[in-house]
């Protein structure tokens, strides 16, 4: 981490649920990284959250995609439903199901899927979610493949909804990571930052995994700045202990 910064982990699940307003927050499985033999090898899976609205009703034919809309009247039709940040390895889908099923959600209702980059334990359960918008690194494309542009990067992030964005976080794929922002939860800022974050007290290890760490050492300082609580692609979430007077970024 760095000196101004602590961390301690936050109990609970998973389902680890903070809720919140306009938007919640559900870590629904747990990732994990783990050595197998003295080879070199990892057992591993990615962190899957549920970002969930305060109201939401099902959309009408959310498999057909909009027309006569532009970007963001897009990402905020995206926004206003269930959104799934991560699905996990194609191994956890049954697990992925019974989750989403326990908070109420089916795959139809997902109205948007984040994949923070592009590794299969990551979004290796895309297929689940036909009807869903898709965010995937850099591509935003609405049901059925139309792709649509937009500005995102580390000086413009995409605006989903009251209190949710997402952030260009570079580094660990490349230059294409995301992270998903959430304020105004009973727990303050929430960052659901894929593999910017291995898990609490990945020290430097994470440079071993990255592309580009000189991207990803800014971003982790980004999100060290701005998150109350961070949700690490192979670990459970942990808050952020700031200085006092440490600035926070918007």
């Amino acid at each position: 981490m760095c000196s101004w910064v602590q961390t301690q982990p936050l109990r609970g699940g998973p389902p680890l649920s903070i809720p919140g307003d306009p938007y919640s927050v559900v870590v629904l499985l747990r990732g994990y990284s783990e050595p197998q033999g003295t080879g070199g090898a990892q057992k591993a899976d990615g962190s899957v959250t549920l970002v969930l609205p305060k109201v939401w009703e099902p959309r009408v034919a959310r498999g057909e995609a909009p027309s006569g809309t532009d970007t963001q009247t897009a990402l905020e039709q995206a926004g206003s439903g269930p959104v799934l940040v991560d699905t996990g390895g194609p191994w956890a889908r049954d697990a992925l199901l019974a989750a989403l099923a326990a908070h109420g959600v089916t795959p139809d209702a997902v109205t948007l899927v984040v994949g923070t980059h592009g590794h299969s334990d990551h979004v290796g359960s895309l297929g689940l979610f036909p009807r869903a918008a898709l965010l995937v690194s850099h591509d935003f494309c609405l049901p059925g493949g139309l792709y649509l542009p937009h500005a995102l990067s580390e000086s413009c992030p995409l605006r989903l909804g009251p209190g949710l964005e997402v952030w260009a976080t570079p580094g660990h794929a490349g230059l294409g990571d995301v992270s998903v922002v959430v304020s105004g939860t009973a727990s303050g800022t929430v960052v659901v930052a894929g593999d910017v974050f291995e898990r609490e007290d990945d020290g430097d290890t994470w440079r071993q995994l990255s592309e580009n760490p000189a991207a990803q050492e800014r971003s982790r300082q980004r999100v060290l700045a701005a998150a109350d609580v961070v949700v690490p692609g192979h670990g459970g979430p942990f808050r952020v202990l700031r200085e006092p007077g440490v600035r926070t970024v918007n």
